[in-house]
């Protein structure tokens, strides 16, 4: 059974206690946790962070120069963040802390975390379509979620699609580590803006990959991330349903994997039954998705939490635009995906003993 900590009322990580005063305390950190994230997507789409951290300490004169922004909003924005301890000041110059200049502008860091602000804004600016869609049963699209929320998914995945993936795969599954190292042939299921297929490529030199997704403007940027890695020759992208893939290459992939998207899928059961009619028969067909509990608990972990506000914002909404939907949610248990993968022809699933903060992995069983 998974113990949790005892409430706190202003602790975002812990629940919220059942008191007035509680409550309140915890709206009033919520609000300032929602002004953080808005100053934060300022700092990074305007690119007042990237800017600090290339120029060090600046005025707000200074950094509006460098950005081509108004300095009165710059000097506002620049004292917010020194309130809320993202920079300091000293001599009338503002400099980011070395940890938000981590989290904040190192794409590669595993601890980049501004994207998130973008995900949220995403959410944001459609917040009547999302009311519209609670009242009614419809749904908000990933396309109509915009750039902000693709750019974000893509940004906040790439240190680990890139750094991380490969030796975490050497170290807790070699199997699979071996068959990729030795050339395999490798399909990309809902690949997004082509990291995971990026990184497999840049970490497996014998094997071949193909990213497939739905989504024109992510398949798009996949193409252009590949090149820019220098890995376009062996990385193949395709605008598809996986459906018509698995039809014109029926078993002709020695792995197919699924990073993070078979919570979002309309159809997963279809979906996955593409993943099996693409692998060979003695070929793998692996899962990531979200790190969740095995059942519903309440109050529940902090991760478990941040992904239901996920599934409220973003993924269940996205699932739901389509018609007909399994409408999964953000929150896709171990044992529903077991019931997706058994309808979709597998023998069951076994979930890999791989320590991750944010994903299970699960190989499906032919």
């Amino acid at each position: 059974m998974t113990t949790v900590e005892e409430p706190g009322p202003t602790d975002l990580l812990l629940p919220v206690g059942p008191a007035t005063e509680d409550v309140a305390a915890r709206l009033l950190a919520a609000s300032l946790g929602a002004q953080e994230l808005a100053a934060v997507h300022a700092g990074d789409r305007l690119g007042w962070y990237r800017a600090l951290a290339a120029e060090g300490p600046c005025t707000a004169d200074r950094l509006a120069a460098l950005t081509g922004t108004d300095p009165r909003y710059v000097r506002e924005w620049l004292e917010h963040q020194a309130a809320t301890g993202y920079v300091t000041l000293a001599d009338g110059a503002f400099a980011l802390t070395p940890g938000a200049a981590e989290v904040l502008t190192d794409a590669d860091s595993p601890s980049y975390l501004a994207p998130l602000a973008r995900l949220h804004a995403a959410s944001a600016r459609v917040v009547d379509d999302l009311h519209a869609a609670y009242r009614s049963g419809g749904g908000v699209s990933w396309a109509r979620l915009g750039a902000d929320a693709r750019e974000a998914q893509a940004a906040l995945n790439r240190p680990f699609f890139l750094h991380g993936l490969a030796p975490l795969l050497a170290a807790q599954v070699p199997d699979l580590d071996a068959r990729l190292r030795a050339g395999a042939g490798v399909a990309d299921v809902g690949c997004g803006e082509g990291w995971s297929s990026v990184g497999l490529a840049l970490a497996y030199p014998a094997s071949a990959v193909t990213g497939v997704d739905v989504d024109g403007p992510s398949v798009a940027a996949a193409r252009r991330n590949a090149a820019a890695a220098g890995v376009g020759d062996r990385v193949a992208f395709v605008e598809r349903d996986a459906g018509e893939v698995a039809v014109e290459a029926a078993g002709a992939f020695d792995v197919v994997t699924a990073f993070e998207c078979v919570h979002d899928l309309s159809d997963p059961v279809a979906v996955l039954a593409a993943a099996r009619a693409m692998v060979a028969e003695d070929g793998w067909v692996l899962v990531a998705d979200e790190r969740v509990a095995a059942d519903l608990a309440t109050p529940a972990e902090a991760l478990d939490r941040w992904y239901y506000g996920f599934s409220l914002t973003v993924c269940l909404p996205d699932g739901l635009s389509r018609t007909p939907s399994a409408g999964t949610g953000t929150v896709m248990r171990p044992a529903t995906l077991e019931r997706y993968a058994r309808a979709a022809g597998f023998a069951g699933v076994e979930v890999l003993p791989v320590e991750h903060d944010l994903f299970w992995f699960y190989r499906l069983l032919r």
